[in-house]
């Protein structure tokens, strides 16, 4: 029997929708009928589009990219990114490329997105003047903003993109000032009251909005843009404009090819995504379905699933557009939209509006039956999940409707829980994923969030359902009895939290009194160090001093990182990355008399390798004498706290990143915790500490500083996320100590911040309710266990100096004090290096 023929699929864009569509038909195609052929404009393969501001933010292209490497590799794709078409002719099936390619099709799928609508103002090409559509867009906006002496950025278009791109002005620094013709902002997601609302959430945050206004100029000057005009007088003065008025289906290739477009553009589809044309499907932002063109991301991931079924399902999907919902955070501004956003005929609006909180939350609910149709939630959008799926009928709506105005009711509510959720009940609406298909995976063995999203997808799109898929994960796994086991070993059966919590609240001050009182046996590799930590933190007393020297790891133990062939590093402290000329002077002659290999590490410190045992603490004595300290390299506790240079040099600096990252480095040193700690300060939006990356991240702003937390780098990179914004020196150092000591109190062993924030129930909003808003009442606990750290900290090596009997330990045979071992060494670019094993190679 022959081979079915292989048939070739031509998609024409590669946006978010269009990949889509490639992922699904790939993971689809068992047979491997298909050759698809990707035409995609933009010089990369497809990104989030979504998530498109977090650039700013430092996330990378490659952070971005929505496209699998086993996808690229995959022998079926025939990705051309860089390529456009500027013909199809439907009649012979085939396109033509720009570069005079031509390419046969047996389908056709047309995902050629939308374009920003850029109204014809005078003057609206002037140099300075962009739109917000691509990562080029981005970079276009950054280059500008960042040379001279840039000062003032405007955005036309108060909607959602528009307050997208002003979030990213206000992180290059620059003052902000959003432009809106209608009454208010999102006049397409949010009613007046609520847009009141987030008005007063983005005037606390330093972005001026005017609205009511209309743009009749933009006035040039000798580097481009110089001012806003406006119909109602006075101009705007500004170095910068990103219009944002919305955005155009990108119809016209469909309409030279003669598919019928919709009355306001748009390309004409059924319910199974066809167009006019034989063998052409649309989806995606240039579809009109229904005489409707659908601007979200969810809509285009379900037209993709239609097709996708069509040519390797069974061809049964139809496309159904299911509740238009928006959940999304705008600058640390939660809100959320679904339904019917706005009362009319027949219905009728619950509404609470907080200023003190700054929370409005409005429900439509129908007048006759009192079913929730719709809603808006602003600056508080618990219980979002659950009232969307009210909205759409998957749930019933109680008659106690009303309660769910309040954000404490809707949370406290019984019927939040997952056990409340039919198994028809979509959980995800990006990928259309149900409850029960997340309990089949988890039936199947994904224990994780990740690893339900690797099965099922849900939470890998926008992320707005992941805290649902968590709480229907626990509540599964519950169920199942497959409970993850938290013990912190044999020997505890308790998990590292309720521990320290005993110990704390106990004052034990041993490892025998721990043990006695809450474990059994010896102890082993795993609770013997983490205990060793916990009586670190509370005690603050000398780690080698009476039992808890036997506690300690290697490390720990010699105050110093044990290299491969057996000797030890020495890194002392450098705060700030700030060393002065006598330092730098004496480490360098401690190098030459040691024999010690010496190199700039990732934290702006110098390392010193080669240190035998015995050498220590005479090594020690002179780094301690030239006025540094212990850098804590060998502990789970603060590491560094790296800097730019800030306004001290730089002329974009705005703020003393270098006296801050000093101050941050010498307040939190040798804060023992669960895992490391590093942290960064950077003196402007341009993020040259690469504070982002970092467990504790600051970063100036004209206001003050912007905190940023749980990011980290390592094999499962993570930036870290905005905490709050504009705070001056004192609120800063308050709510990093408040978030450090809530992260030793509550982090399981070995659990880095970006870990434990993302497993903990509500992730970082609970973190900042925590840190910012003290809704645990523990506030002035935290900064309490935080001063006393500070008050008590002593340099452990300057500690072990001054007493004799500390400085005995460091022989390396404690029978025979006078007898060394000196592996072998070689030399590599003119420094002295371990001998090489087997597997190593010299380059």
């Amino acid at each position: 029997m022959a081979a079915p023929r292989t048939r070739t699929l031509v998609v024409v864009g590669n946006g978010m929708v269009g990949q889509k569509l490639v992922d699904l038909v790939l993971d689809g195609d068992v047979d491997r009928r298909w050759r698809i052929v990707v035409i995609g404009e933009e010089p990369r393969p497809a990104y989030d589009r979504v998530a498109l501001s977090s650039w700013f933010d430092g996330r990378t292209e490659h952070d971005l990219s929505l496209v699998r490497p086993e996808v690229l590799e995959d022998e079926r794709l025939d990705l051309r990114v860089g390529r456009t078409v500027v013909d199809i002719d439907t009649a012979s099936r085939f396109v033509r490329l720009d570069d005079g390619t031509m390419e046969p099709y047996d389908e056709l799928v047309l995902a050629t997105g939308s374009t920003p609508f850029v109204p014809p103002i005078p003057g609206v090409d002037l140099p300075g003047c962009f739109v917000y559509r691509t990562i080029e867009d981005l970079v276009a906006i950054r280059d500008r903003a960042l040379a001279g002496s840039r000062r003032v950025g405007a955005v036309i278009g108060g909607g959602l993109l528009g307050l997208e791109a002003a979030n990213a002005l206000r992180l290059l620094g620059l003052e902000t000032h959003v432009l809106e013709m209608a009454p208010h902002l999102m006049p397409q997601q949010l009613d007046e009251p609520a847009a009141r609302m987030l008005g007063r959430w983005l005037d606390e945050l330093g972005v001026a909005v005017h609205c009511g206004v209309s743009t009749t100029e933009l006035v040039g000057g000798p580097d481009g843009i110089r001012a806003v005009r406006f119909a109602e007088g006075d101009d705007l003065e500004v170095d910068l404009v990103v219009v944002s008025a919305g955005v155009r289906p990108r119809d016209a290739l469909g309409r030279a090819a003669g598919l019928e477009v919709g009355e306001r553009g748009g390309v004409v589809v059924d319910d199974l995504c066809r167009t006019s044309a034989p063998s052409v499907s649309a989806i995606g932002e240039v579809v009109c379905h229904d005489g409707r063109v659908h601007g979200l991301v969810a809509p285009g991931y379900e037209m993709a699933r239609v097709v996708a079924d069509r040519l390797v399902g069974e061809g049964a999907a139809r496309f159904a557009p299911g509740l238009p919902s928006t959940k999304l955070k705008l600058m640390g501004v939660a809100l959320a939209s679904f339904g019917e956003t706005r009362a009319g005929e027949g219905t009728e609006a619950l509404v609470l509006s907080d200023p003190v909180r700054k929370v409005h939350r409005t429900l439509v609910v129908d007048s006759s039956t009192g079913a929730l149709r719709g809603g808006i939630l602003v600056g508080d959008t618990e219980g979002y999940d659950l009232l969307s799926l009210m909205a759409s009928g998957d749930v019933p709506t109680p008659t106690d409707i009303g309660t769910f105005l309040s954000p404490v009711s809707a949370d406290a509510s019984p019927a939040i829980g997952p056990d409340a959720l039919p198994d028809a009940a979509q959980i995800c609406s990006c990928n259309a994923v149900t409850k029960g298909a997340i309990c089949g995976s988890i039936a199947d063995g994904a224990h994780t969030a990740k690893e339900v999203g690797a099965c099922t997808g849900a939470g890998t799109g926008c992320g707005g359902c992941v805290p649902t898929v968590n709480r229907i994960l626990h509540a599964e796994l519950d169920r199942l009895g497959l409970t993850v086991d938290r013990r912190l070993c044999e020997h505890f059966d308790l998990t590292r939290q309720e521990l320290y919590d005993l110990v704390r609240f106990h004052r034990h001050t041993t490892w025998a009194e721990v043990r006695d009182a809450h474990g059994s046996g010896y102890g082993c590799e795993i609770c013997r160090p983490v205990v060793a930590s916990i009586l670190a933190s509370l005690t603050g007393r000398y780690v080698l001093d009476g039992d808890h020297a036997s506690l300690q790891d290697t490390n720990d133990h010699a105050l110093a990182n044990m290299q491969r062939n057996g000797t030890y590093s020495v890194v002392p402290r450098v705060p700030g990355g700030e060393i002065t000329p006598a330092q730098l002077i004496e480490l360098g002659r401690i190098a030459e008399d040691f024999g010690l290999y010496t190199k700039i590490t990732g934290g702006q410190r110098i390392d010193l390798f080669g240190a035998r045992l015995d050498q220590l603490p005479a090594i020690w004595e002179r780094v301690i004498a030239a006025g540094m300290e212990s850098g804590h390299a060998y502990g789970k506790a603060l590491r560094t706290v790296k800097s730019c240079v800030g306004d001290t040099w730089c002329r974009y600096g705005v703020q003393d990143s270098v006296g801050m990252a000093i101050h941050v480095e010498l307040r939190y040193r040798g804060l023992r915790a669960p895992h490391k700690i590093k942290a960064a300060v950077s003196g402007c939006a341009r993020e040259c500490a690469e504070a982002r990356s970092k467990d504790v991240g600051v970063i100036a702003t004209e206001a003050g500083w912007n905190l940023y937390v749980g990011g980290n780098g390592g094999t499962a990179p993570r930036h870290a996320e905005l905490l709050a914004a504009d705070l001056d020196d004192e609120t800063l150092l308050r709510y990093i100590d408040r978030f450090l000591m809530f992260y030793v109190r509550t982090a399981d062993r070995l659990q880095r911040t970006a870990a434990w924030i993302e497993e903990m129930d509500g992730g970082l909003d609970h973190v900042r309710a925590v840190v910012v808003d003290d809704v645990l009442g523990i506030a002035e606990e935290l900064e309490a266990d935080m001063a006393r750290h500070v008050g008590s900290y002593e340099c452990e090596w300057q500690a072990t100096l001054q007493d004799p009997a500390r400085r005995a330990r460091f022989v390396e045979f404690v029978n025979a004090p006078e007898v060394v071992h000196d592996p072998g060494w070689t030399e590599v670019r003119g420094q002295r290096v371990p001998l090489p094993t087997r597997r190593e190679v010299q380059v």
